[in-house]
């Protein structure tokens, strides 16, 4: 259980859902994870469980650069330099075609689920640079492959699509320096923010699912741990679908 062992990771929205699923199983697989969040309570809450010679939780706001700059010191300064980034956090926004999308409610999503994913590489490649490795996971979802009519809305929709190209432009630049980039792809996951989405728990919603089924967040985890990992060290550029079969009809 060290498929991890010597990794110092920073993992967004790591408070509830997949986030505290990765941070879970990052820690249980020998890194040391620094945990954000706007959720200072819980986020504590759960670096306290995972113990402080293994966790540390910050609180960000993932759209602010100053957030980012001082996440980064803190995890250099605690652990050392970063060669994990697993860019997690995200919002849906309002359920909206775009005739009814705000602009305000545009602009949160983009700047939350895009610009986010923009400035944790920014800020967190030097730090890569510095530690001679690296892996980005940058955390989609389907609708970053295939467009979803009313599912939530189009800022959403484009800022899931957007990571899939920011993720191999990182990943051509920054390969000879052995850093690595690929995107996570989900499909129906269990989680607050899919229960908030379809009001159940899977429900009808399965019936899109060749498998038949919601995924748990330690499905998710699995996954994203062979990309932290050093047993995908030639995958680069890459990205990772699971959504049970959803996109493939």
């Amino acid at each position: 259980m060290e498929r991890l062992k010597g990794k110092i990771a920073i993992i967004t929205g790591a408070s509830q859902g997949m986030g505290e699923s990765h941070a879970r199983k990052f820690v249980a697989e020998g890194a040391k994870v620094v945990l954000t969040d706007l959720n200072e309570a819980r986020g504590r809450m759960i670096a306290d469980e995972l113990g402080t010679e293994n966790a540390l939780f910050v609180k960000q706001d993932v759209a602010k650069v100053e957030d980012w700059k001082n996440v980064v010191l803190q995890t250099e300064t605690v652990f050392g330099p970063v060669n994990v980034l697993v860019n997690n956090a995200g919002i849906l926004g309002p359920v909206a075609n775009a005739l009814e999308l705000e602009d305000e409610a545009y602009h949160k999503v983009i700047d939350i689920n895009q610009n986010g994913i923009f400035y944790g590489m920014k800020y967190t490649l030097p730090s890569m640079l510095k530690a001679g490795i690296g892996s980005i996971v940058n955390i989609s979802s389907i609708a970053g492959i295939v467009a979803i009519y009313g599912y939530p809305n189009l800022a959403y929709m484009g800022s899931k699509f957007a990571i899939r190209g920011m993720t191999k432009a990182v990943a051509v630049e920054f390969a000879k320096n052995n850093i690595r980039a690929n995107s996570v792809h989900p499909g129906f996951i269990k989680t607050p923010m899919m229960a908030q989405a379809t009001d159940e728990e899977g429900g009808s919603a399965t019936q899109f699912i060749p498998l038949g089924r919601l995924a748990e967040t330690s499905e998710v985890s699995n996954l994203v741990v062979f990309l932290a990992s050093d047993e995908s060290s030639y995958l680069t550029g890459t990205e990772q679908i699971i959504d049970g079969g959803m996109s493939i009809q």
